[in-house]
């Protein structure tokens, strides 16, 4: 697969531009890695730069180059990369900053940007304000500063990592865990190359193992699809620390790129459907990156951990606490199996704790670790903190790494020596590790998170990459080219609305109506009925039938504001309740009850200015607020990922039967979460949101009904009096709609959970 940026990448000729300290710096480190390529420095006064002849202007290059690094103020940039263009160049990293990477209106900043564009035209260009690329694999650097990695040796293979931030990448090639490094890139603010492009160039190399992405904004979402389609068919894994959980960091990421960094949750979604995984710390973003390095994606999630301390075992079966990587339980003909290369005195389990007895014993350890290792764990893991070299001496450990070493091999067994503290574990040591099979890990924790970042690869890869009918082409949205999805432009039956009431403002579909919606389009709704009285109410409930929920028209949050009345089992309770709740609102609504409830949800759908539809499932009822228990997709779902985000949550014991329970209509459940998501796809253009809560799940065989809605139309539709009748669920739903114009905008809201009922 070719790619526009691969002579920038991969250079054979390389100009720099500017002779102050940055240009200087760049040819004194390609000279220092050792580049065999043309170093051309371009000054308009030296005639030469760290001792390589400097030519005065880009037209007096002997050649095009393959790479140029521009190292001049922001207003001379744009004349080299016009220059640049114009000789042929392959591309050019701009260190300058000052153009639209502030985050706030800059008539000069936004004015010099559209004119760099303009001079580059189908030049590729780097940044603006960022340091550039260093390619370990040729030497070429592209880099303005000092860096601590080395050139890798021929033959090779090394993680690429592509950051948006220029320090972190200097801090990035300073690590000493022994991570193998390919390339290290910044993204800059992205005005031209996103940083998805960037990563397409680098996975093409077959030097690069893994891929490592430091993202603060995603350029263009059907860019970073291709990247992971591209990236699984040549089976290079990639991890991703997107930054933007917190409001500081997406306040950080808007004035650091000016480009949109989208929701967190949404981010998480994205990242997930494409088989990207996602780590949240720099040291564990490195450790994941290392294990991928050498071992691949794990097939599971299952590990051993072997350490000569009871307290050691401890802490690691504790740090495997609530994470999706597991130290499972030996068998009694495993536990046998160890136990038979130990004294009696040790308690064989995992994480095994094997006790000194067997210290630099190397075959009674080469037994115990084979044994332990014999056991088709995913990964396992030797805790081994090496004493200092400067006051102490390690020649006993190197017995415990030759007996760890044997054992993995005997039984192909992938196998980690991990330091619990990361300064326990001298850096040379590291390579010769790697060497050996068995990966150097720093800290517990970082290990642990690598494992996991690595068994989830491993789990989605298994997985049929997702593809959707459902799901158009795509169409540029907000903050500079973000995709967002487009929809195909079927013809949908038009979205009514009641007019406003009291309470209710001028933007909300009331429940009756939202849910006669909702009951055309297949979803299972209680029959309902509107009351504008009293006798109306009661005369309602009597023609549904007892019991009945009773519900004050006109307020959002009912559960909260007391507008609800529920197990109404006769008039005179119909009567009392009606004329409490009458008052509160403009209407009552009288609704059949839903019986048989066995755990409630909530489905909500907004729209994420990147991503466009997304979905929230979670604990619902007047509780969903406080348990916090949801997962997010993004639509088009496919009915295995609804079923696996409901797995996923704290509730789902309850449907599962938790204690003896009846077991809830799982499926039901599904399907209903999957017709209201088919209903906003075919609304994306009418509805900002849409929260259903609770979707009430009952036993099996009885459906999965919604109790609660609430709608709400585009932020431009305009809602005006249409008298019109719509059947519910159940017949006799009695609604008074008037229509909501499609707009252009979508789901452009936010998440609004109302009370159960």
């Amino acid at each position: 697969m070719v790619n526009r940026l691969e002579r920038m990448l991969r250079p054979k000729s390389v100009a720099i531009i500017g002779g102050g300290a940055f240009g200087t710096n760049v040819v004194k480190q390609c000279l220092k890695m050792g580049f065999a390529g043309d170093i051309w420095p371009v000054h308009p006064t030296k005639a030469e730069v760290e001792g390589v002849k400097a030519y005065k202007t880009v037209a007096e290059l002997p050649g095009a180059p393959d790479a140029a690094f521009i190292g001049v103020n922001r207003h001379l940039t744009v004349e080299m990369v016009k220059a640049l263009r114009d000789k042929g160049a392959g591309g050019a990293v701009c260190f300058a900053s000052g153009f639209r990477e502030t985050g706030h209106y800059d008539p000069e900043g936004d004015g010099l940007q559209d004119a760099l564009l303009e001079a580059a035209g189908d030049l590729p260009i780097i940044g603006p304000n960022c340091y550039g690329l260093i390619n370990y694999a040729d030497g070429a650097l592209l880099w303005p500063d000092q860096h601590g990695g080395i050139r890798l040796a021929d033959g090779a293979t090394g993680v690429a990592i592509i950051t948006q931030s220029s320090n972190i990448a200097i801090n990035m090639t300073m690590q000493a865990r022994g991570l193998p490094v390919a390339y290290i890139m910044t993204a800059g603010n992205q005005a031209q190359t996103g940083l998805s492009e960037m990563a397409l160039g680098l996975i093409e190399d077959s030097r690069v193992s893994v891929l490592g992405l430091h993202i603060e904004a995603f350029d263009k979402v059907d860019s970073f699809e291709k990247l992971a389609a591209r990236a699984r068919e040549l089976k290079k894994p990639i991890v991703a620390m997107k930054i933007g959980r917190s409001e500081q960091a997406r306040a950080g990421t808007v004035s650091h790129t000016a480009s949109l960094a989208g929701s967190d949750a949404a981010s998480d979604a994205f990242l997930k459907r494409l088989s990207i995984a996602r780590v949240n710390s720099i040291p564990s973003f490195l450790e994941a990156l290392k294990l991928l390095h050498a071992h691949g994606p794990l097939t599971g999630y299952r590990l051993s951990s072997m350490s000569c301390s009871g307290g050691e075992a401890s802490v690691m079966a504790d740090s495997a606490e609530g994470r999706k990587v597991f130290f499972p339980p030996l068998t009694e003909e495993h536990r046998a199996r160890v136990k038979a290369t130990l004294g009696p005195l040790v308690a064989v389990a995992n994480p095994l704790d094997y006790h000194t007895f067997i210290w630099n014993n190397g075959p009674a350890m080469t037994a115990t670790f084979g044994a332990m290792v014999s056991g088709g764990f995913d990964l396992n893991i030797l805790v081994l903190d090496f004493p200092r070299r400067d006051r102490c001496s390690d020649v006993d450990w190197w017995t415990t790494l030759a007996a760890f070493e044997s054992g993995l091999k005997t039984h192909g067994a992938k196998g980690a020596v991990l330091a619990s503290l990361p300064e326990n574990l001298p850096e040379d040591y590291a390579p010769k590790l790697m060497a050996r099979g068995m990966v150097p890990l720093y800290g517990i924790a970082e290990a642990l998170d690598a494992a996991e970042a690595a068994a989830t690869i491993g789990e989605a890869w298994r997985r049929q990459p997702f593809t959707s009918p459902l799901w158009g082409g795509r169409a540029e949205g907000a903050g500079g080219g973000a995709g967002t999805p487009a929809f195909h432009d079927t013809p949908t039956p038009a979205l009514r609305a009641d007019p406003p009431h009291k309470g209710e403002g001028n933007a909300s579909v009331d429940e009756a109506a939202a849910k006669s919606l909702l009951a055309e389009a297949g979803v299972s709704v209680p029959a309902g009925r509107r009351a504008a009285s009293i006798e109306e109410a009661v005369a309602a409930a009597e023609a549904l039938g007892f019991p009945v929920a009773l519900k004050a028209m006109g307020v959002a949050h009912k559960s909260e504001a007391g507008a609800v009345k529920l197990n109404l089992r006769d008039a005179a309770s119909v009567r009392d309740a009606a004329g409490t709740l009458l008052p509160l609102g403009s209407r009552l609504f009288v609704e059949r009850m839903v019986q048989g409830g066995v755990a409630e949800l909530i489905v909500g759908f907004t729209r994420d200015p990147l991503f466009g539809p997304v979905m929230t499932l979670g604990s619902g009822g007047v509780l969903v607020e406080l348990l916090k228990d949801s997962a997010t997709l993004l639509l088009p779902a496919s009915r295995s990922e609804i079923e696996a985000a409901l797995r996923s949550l704290k509730l789902f014991p309850l449907l599962d039967g938790f204690r003896g329970r009846p077991r809830a209509d799982l499926q039901a459940a599904i399907g209903a979460v999957e017709k209201l998501a088919g209903f906003v796809l075919a609304h994306a253009g009418e509805i900002e949101e849409l929260d259903v809560n609770p979707l009430i799940v009952c036993g099996e065989g009885k459906g999965a009904w919604v109790a609660d809605a609430l709608m709400v139309p585009a932020p431009t539709s305009r809602l005006w009096g249409r008298e019109a009748r719509a059947e519910g669920a159940g017949g006799g739903m009695e609604t008074q709609l008037s229509q909501v114009t499609p707009t252009p905008t979508g789901f452009a809201g936010r998440p609004s959970p109302q009370g159960a009922g």
